[in-house]
């Protein structure tokens, strides 16, 4: 991945997280108390006219370690 895309995504992540700072808090406490192998994930999208989205996954053991460096991301 190119170091300059890596700069952008990081200053996206830092405003994202000005906007909505229970987010990162949530994966924090999730991480540290929930998302282990077999645990499923799942989100709903529900845009402004009330048509909604949802999907899940099931937590594989090489999903483990996206999800501690998301959380810990600062």
């Amino acid at each position: 991945m190119n170091p300059m895309n890596l700069m952008k995504i990081k200053g996206l992540w830092d405003d994202f997280v000005s906007r909505h700072p229970k987010f990162p808090k949530f994966l924090r406490a999730v991480a540290q108390n929930g998302i282990k192998e077999g645990s499923i994930l799942e989100i709903k999208v529900t845009d402004p006219n009330g048509s909604s989205h949802t999907a899940n996954i099931k937590v594989k053991e090489k999903d483990l370690e996206l999800f501690r460096i998301l959380a810990n991301m600062k």
